[in-house]
């Protein structure tokens, strides 16, 4: 493996988002002297946070899968959750999703309880048919986590000149993972509507399950599979026990520091200039900027990048009583439209030829019913159901997400569109059943394409550039820069890709490119669901 050559005892990480802060862990914990810069008050960088009044809400990533590799940042520095407070809670289900017949389907990772949940809505065949899938993703995802997504490669020839590469490569090949993930799993189910439980993952890596290759089948098994957790607190209490866990190992964690622009004696940094002013000397440079911003860095990005789909994102609060009427409860909820594959043609398309969605697939977000203490009690009067006059009013967060086409696919004036847009949006919602969405859903904070793209994401998505064949694996972005012998990209942008899990791995990969193997920690090389996640109730 190819590693940053020279003296590499002064690191400084540039962001402060997972793969930041990951870095910054293994870094620390083989023995680097580290100093992590956040342009923003908080660290978290994507697993953003959204300050109301009277509440915050998590206002970027809410799905986290494989908490372990939280576990094996942590252990670089000695530390454990337990340790830094960050208290894990499981989900069961992971998600409910309803279909446009209204019926409703409760993702569980256990496959008892998941079969005997297909059974319900369908039959002991659809049930049947479900575990030969859950075997078919298991064995991908098998195949492809510790290979493929836990490692660096320095050229695609490693996929067979090294043994254990060619023999994963092989078993993917045997598994039939190069074809496409949706028309799979839709063979193997036989059922339209649950084939959208097990591939509507592939969005997370801004594909059409339809166009995904096969092996983004480990993305649905890590969710619907290994399972879906949540952190007490919201996901940015992860991004807080990371940073806590850094400072106790001694190193530096600068909120409210933007950096404008890196020094360079030939092909080396040499120092980080911050818009305040100062000059922080480095032997190295993390950098966990979008691939839009690159340039800023004194960097060029790769020519021909197709990014993801992009979203529009509400969050806000709506009385309990109201949503607790609501067709289905529960923190994650999906709530699909008829036309889900021209859905994806829709949002999914080429440059200049995206539209938004003509019969939207949502997701509804509910931290308080997993985590009790994000209600919200405001003095307001009010007649309750029952006809008595009460002096509060319970609220509770809610986000709602539409994908939407990234801004190179359609570039719409969403300053103007968007609140437009959300109001149809809700008016959608209140058709389906959900009853006072419309009226009594207070917005605060509108997130749309524009957005992402004046925190400089590439063509206005969060989600980076789409997993095409010729953007994945190997042939994704590489965290070794071109021309520069000292600067390691970590982030959604470069490898293994987008997600929470795998910009964890990101972090560990770019500290690895500066020192080597990372020795001091146990590597996580594969999650079967045979070993139980830990339980920290």
């Amino acid at each position: 493996m190819k590693t940053v050559a020279g003296q590499t005892d002064r690191v400084v990480v540039v962001g402060a988002g997972l793969s930041g802060l990951a870095a910054a862990l293994h870094l620390a914990g083989a023995g680097r002297q580290v100093t992590v810069l956040e342009r923003a008050d908080h660290p978290g960088g994507r697993v953003g946070l959204y300050r109301g009044e009277d509440y915050e809400i998590d206002s970027g990533a809410t799905i986290l899968t494989v908490p372990e590799l939280i576990d094996e940042a942590l252990a670089a520095v000695g530390q454990t959750r337990e340790s830094v407070g960050l208290r894990i809670l499981e989900m069961a289900p992971a998600y409910r999703a309803r279909f446009a017949d209204g019926t409703e389907v409760g993702v569980y990772s256990d496959p008892e309880r998941m079969a005997a949940e297909i059974e319900r809505v369908r039959n002991s065949g659809a049930a049947q048919r479900y575990r030969r899938l859950r075997g078919w993703l298991r064995g991908v995802y098998e195949a492809e986590f510790g290979h493929f997504m836990d490692t660096n490669f320095d050229s695609p020839l490693d996929m067979v000149r090294i043994p254990a590469k060619r023999a994963a490569l092989l078993k993917l090949v045997r598994l039939g993972a190069f074809g496409r993930l949706g028309p799979k799993v839709r063979r193997l189910m036989r059922d339209e509507e649950l084939a959208r439980l097990f591939s509507f993952q592939a969005l997370f890596a801004g594909m059409s399950p339809n166009q995904a290759l096969g092996v983004y089948g480990a993305i649905p098994y890590m969710d619907t599979c290994l399972g879906v957790t949540y952190p007490e607190g919201g996901m940015r209490a992860i991004a807080e026990a990371l940073g806590r866990a850094l400072v106790t190992a001694g190193g530096t964690l600068e909120l409210n520091t933007e950096v404008s622009s890196l020094d360079y004696r030939g092909r080396r940094a040499t120092a980080v200039r911050t818009s305040d002013g100062r000059t922080l000397p480095c032997d190295a440079v993390v950098l966990t900027a979008d691939l839009g911003s690159l340039d800023r860095f004194g960097l060029r990005r790769r020519l021909g990048l197709r990014a993801s789909p992009s979203a529009v994102v509400a969050h806000g609060t709506i009385p309990a009583e109201v949503a607790a009427r609501w067709p289905v409860q529960a923190h994650h909820t999906i709530d699909f439209g008829r036309e889900w594959d021209r859905t994806f043609t829709e949002i999914a398309a080429g440059r200049g030829r995206g539209a938004l969605m003509s019969d939207p697939s949502l997701l509804l977000t509910r931290p308080a019913l997993t985590d009790p203490t994000q209600y919200i009690d405001r003095a307001e009067q009010h007649i309750d159901a029952a006809g008595h006059l009460r002096d509060t009013v319970r609220y509770e967060p809610l986000s709602l997400l539409a994908p939407c086409p990234n801004l190179d696919a359609s570039p719409l004036d969403w300053d103007r569109l968007g609140p437009a847009y959300l109001r149809e949006l809700l008016q959608t919602l209140e058709s389906r059943g959900y009853q006072g969405i419309s009226r009594h859903f207070r917005i605060d904070h509108l997130d749309t394409p524009r957005t992402w793209q004046r925190r400089g994401m590439l063509a206005g998505t969060p989600f980076s550039a789409a997993h095409l064949f010729r953007q994945t694996g190997p042939f994704r972005t590489r965290n070794l820069v071109r021309g520069r012998d000292n600067v390691v990209l970590a982030g959604s942008g470069t490898v293994p890709g987008v997600g929470v899990p795998t910009v964890l791995l990101s972090g560990k990969l770019a500290a690895a490119r500066i020192t080597g193997d990372l020795r001091h920690a146990e590597p996580v090389t594969s999650h079967a669901e045979a070993v139980a996640l830990p339980r920290t109730h």
